[in-house]
């Protein structure tokens, strides 16, 4: 294996960066790569002649950084590289993970008719009590949880939607043809899930997620609120905007 044999006991950077830069610069190197097995942390113990409390720092930190990831009790793994989602345009998530040449699948874990509470009714414009549908996915790339959508709809911009299989056709596939999105809402915010979410995603309680909400709008009326979680580890979103000459902003929907 390429690489210092240990980590240098001297000088004024600390010990578990030094760790840190060890593990990047095979990364790097590629002689680790997306998907293999890193070091236990016994191994990197005995190899860089450093303290178990130090390897655990420097661990956890790369899986903070996203990149590594800890399975409990089977080891730390090199992430696969963070895939990017566009906030501006409003992309359907099974082709965003096809382009990345993945198999997109998707679980329905909720798929009803509900009274709106009132936070959510004030979310889509209804009268409290009004009657709403709602649906929970987990949508995966080659079967691996990506993210978890809990949308409420507006029955009346999306007629038929209780009877669409969303393991062939995506909510947001069906919501832009039953009623096209004018106008898009999103909020980005670093959050950490509850129990039912991180089960979804297969996430240990102390990792973090992103959470995207979104409600999009036909004309005047809102057709639906969602709230979309990813791993935080794994993913990271980007924009991208152009202006006129007299200072101000093509459209977008952020």
């Amino acid at each position: 294996m390429p690489g210092p044999a240990a980590v240098s006991q001297t000088g004024p950077t600390p010990r578990y960066r030094r760790v840190k830069e060890f593990i990047v610069r095979h990364i790097e190197a590629g002689d680790w790569r997306a998907g293999d097995q890193v070091p236990s942390e016994s191994a990197l113990v005995r190899q860089l002649k450093v303290s178990r409390m130090t390897v655990n720092r420097a661990l956890r930190e790369l899986t903070h950084e996203g990149l590594v990831v800890r399975v409990q009790g089977t080891g730390t793994f090199v992430a696969e590289k963070r895939p990017i989602f566009n906030l501006v345009e409003l992309r359907n998530i099974a082709e965003e993970i096809a382009e990345r040449g993945q198999r997109h699948t998707a679980r329905v874990e909720l798929l009803r008719t509900e009274r709106a509470t009132p936070e959510m009714a004030r979310e889509l414009g209804l009268n409290a009590q009004a009657g709403i549908y709602h649906s929970v996915l987990v949508h995966m790339a080659d079967g691996i949880p990506l993210q978890v959508e809990d949308r409420f709809v507006n029955p009346a911009t999306a007629p038929g939607y209780l009877d669409v299989d969303f393991t062939i056709q995506t909510p947001n596939e069906f919501l832009m043809r039953s009623a096209p999105a004018t106008e898009v809402e999103h909020i980005v915010e670093a959050a950490m899930a509850d129990a039912r979410i991180r089960k979804l995603l297969k996430m240990s309680a102390s990792e973090p997620c992103l959470r995207l909400r979104r409600r999009t709008w036909a004309g005047a009326q809102i057709v639906s609120s969602a709230v979309l979680w990813y791993p935080g580890h794994a993913h990271r979103f980007t924009t991208r905007f152009s202006y006129r000459a007299d200072g101000t902003s093509k459209r977008s929907y952020l």
